[in-house]
């Protein structure tokens, strides 16, 4: 699908609150540039307000990387005071990058799903506990609701979390449209090709490049579906575009790099060009 970048295109009178708020709750003391790089991908893409709360060991280092990010520890911040996303003030969470799985961020993958009123990206370290009862339950809970829950799995995390369900991971294809209906959620089974199903529609990226094989490049995404579901894009578009926006910025950069130099920061920098 080919993304009308105008649907995000800030009007004469918006502020950072109508350009939508995306809240990243991301990284940890062993992997504080998650945090930094879902969050920079957000500013890029759009997102007029990236808020992140990380580990207090990371703090600084999430400072560092952007000035204009606003950063506080865990132990300030609690999921309830999510504002719910509504008309002329939309906003998103991305949960999970950088998580080294710590029973403190899988109560916080878990709160998120309760009290969060708005779309929800889980990423990385975070998907670890969505088959946990507690976290099924809230899962169901949004999908009755109507609460929009995108889930972004490499091969490897879509397997894990399909053992559970008895579900055959040898077709991508299968896979993530299995998940999608157990998890109530939209799958982006991440690869070399990726595959976005939220149980009644389906949709094929195949214009990545081996350039994002590279660590980071997973938080980049998840940063950049962040801010489009953060700027009120419909959640399977949004998870779809930022898939294939994602795919661009990464062959941008190993046009002007090589596809052997390219890192998450080239894949970022990237986004300006693919967005014009």
């Amino acid at each position: 699908m080919s993304f009308d970048v105008s649907k995000i295109r800030p009007a004469a009178d918006d502020n950072k609150y109508t350009r939508g708020k995306l809240t990243v709750v991301a990284g940890s003391a062993r992997y504080p540039g998650a945090a930094a790089l879902a969050a920079r991908a957000s500013q890029r893409m759009g997102a007029g307000y990236t808020e992140v709360v990380t580990a207090r060991k990371a703090v600084d280092i999430v400072r560092l990387a952007s000035p204009s990010l606003v950063v506080r520890p865990f132990d300030e911040w609690s999921p309830e005071e999510l504002p719910a996303s509504r008309e002329g003030k939309p906003c998103a969470v991305c949960i999970g990058p950088g998580f080294a799985g710590s029973d403190d961020e899988a109560a916080l993958v878990v709160s998120v799903l309760k009290w969060a009123k708005c779309p929800v990206l889980v990423d990385g370290g975070g998907l670890a506990w969505l088959t946990s009862k507690k976290a099924l339950k809230f899962l169901a809970k949004r999908g009755e609701k109507g609460l929009p829950t995108v889930l972004t799995p490499h091969g490897g995390e879509a397997a894990r979390l399909a053992k559970p369900f008895s579900l055959p991971t040898d077709d991508p294809e299968q896979l993530a449209a299995g998940l999608s209906l157990a998890l109530h959620a939209i799958v982006v089974l991440k690869g070399p090709d990726t595959y976005i199903a939220d149980g009644k529609h389906f949709e094929v990226m195949r214009e990545g490049t081996p350039a994002l094989a590279k660590a980071g490049t997973g938080d980049v995404l998840a940063g950049m579906i962040g801010a489009l579901l953060a700027q009120g894009v419909e959640p399977f578009e949004a998870a779809c575009a930022g898939a294939e926006l994602h795919a661009r910025a990464g062959v941008a950069a190993a046009a002007r790099l090589t596809d052997v130099a390219v890192c998450a920061e080239d894949v970022i920098e990237s986004i300006p060009e693919v967005l014009k």
